[in-house]
């Protein structure tokens, strides 16, 4: 990298670096805001309720690292081979990275690719990580779709509520159609894109190199979809597990501190909810303040109480804290900081691009 091309890079950083902070602070006004309308005290009496349940929420996060994991293992192609365990830190790792470092939305899989760098190449860690990110996506927009679906045939919505529903139902629907026509038609768009940059001007410096590279990855992800159609349903069904483990959460947290029993039509409901937050605004550290408005909101429309909305996305931000210290400890385990694997997962992505 030239030393004008690192004066941009480090002015990018900071550009980013900045406006991480400017989310993370709104998110946190947001936060309290929310926390103060629902009643600090009736949310503390409600977290006092759910007690050594806590525990089992923390248990059922884990879980969700742990089928997550386990799908990877099962997109790595032979002769290579990912150990679950390994896997499972590196997804703890990768979850930390993407919740607490600037720019963690593309942080997140190239750390987990740095952390089982002396486990697994570098290639056929990307192509790994990219089919199971492929499948989690298909799993999030089904899950999405539904619970949007659900709750638009089966509650009268406020405005926002019910047009934000409209809104998954139609972009879950594209995304699922674009993705069945991209791996039956074997679409190489992204090795497209970079020719169209190319043609106007755009990165033509180490152009060929870079589009050999992403045409490969490319190769990678359609041959896995040719060779490894026997993996396909146990992905799905891992990958299914960690939804319906999040619906358990939600179940378990509502009926500890609620009054009322929930149903798990609206555990998944919420569930379904929190995953619409995650994807929108994973730009935002921790979804502060945005998981507190969706929750209340649909807590409110089903009767549980804007508080006992709130508690719940309080008690998810409280587990998500105890993985992300898991994730620090295993960084310090290795030698590491937050910063470093952030760091040296953004250059094995320049490395991968360049070569």
């Amino acid at each position: 990298m030239s030393e004008k091309e690192q004066t941009g890079a480090a002015a990018a950083g900071g550009r980013v670096s900045v406006a991480w902070i400017l989310f993370a602070v709104a998110g946190l006004a947001l936060f309290a805001y929310f926390v103060r309308k629902a009643g600090p005290a009736e949310i503390w009496a409600n977290i006092s309720r759910l007690g050594l349940g806590f525990f089992a929420v923390v248990l059922l996060g884990g879980m969700r690292f742990g089928v997550r994991a386990w799908a990877w293992t099962l997109c790595v192609e032979r002769p290579h081979r990912l150990g679950w365990f390994e896997a499972f830190k590196a997804a703890i790792v990768g979850d930390t990275a993407g919740n607490v470092v600037p720019l963690g939305l593309v942080v997140s899989e190239p750390t987990k690719v740095a952390f089982v760098r002396e486990r697994l190449p570098l290639e056929p860690a990307l192509s790994s990580i990219a089919v199971e990110n492929i499948f989690y996506m298909l799993s999030v927009a089904l899950f999405m779709l539904s619970g949007a679906g659900m709750l638009l045939l089966s509650f009268p919505l406020p405005g926002v509520l019910r047009w934000s529903s409209v809104g998954v139902v139609t972009g879950g629907g594209l995304f699922l159609l674009f993705v069945f026509f991209a791996l039956r038609r074997q679409w190489k768009f992204l090795s497209a894109a970079f020719d169209r940059a190319a043609r106007r001007g755009l990165g033509r410096r180490g152009h060929e190199r870079r589009r050999q590279r992403v045409a490969s990855l490319e190769d990678r992800v359609y041959g896995f979809y040719e060779r490894s159609r026997g993996r396909f349903l146990p992905i799905l069904l891992l990958e299914t597990s960690f939804h319906l483990l999040g619906v358990t959460e939600a179940y378990l947290t509502l009926s500890l501190i609620s009054d009322i029993a929930p149903t798990p039509l609206q555990a998944f409901l919420f569930e379904s909810v929190n995953r619409v937050v995650n994807v929108v605004f994973k730009f935002v550290p921790l979804r502060a303040g945005i998981d507190e408005l969706g929750t209340g909101q649909l807590a409110k429309v089903l009767a549980f109480g804007t508080a006992a909305g709130v508690t719940l996305a309080v008690v998810r931000k409280a587990r998500m804290v105890v993985w992300m210290a898991v994730g620090v400890a295993l960084l310090v385990g290795r030698g590491l900081s937050l910063k470093q694997v952030a760091a040296e997962a953004t250059a094995r992505k320049e490395v991968a691009s360049s070569q």
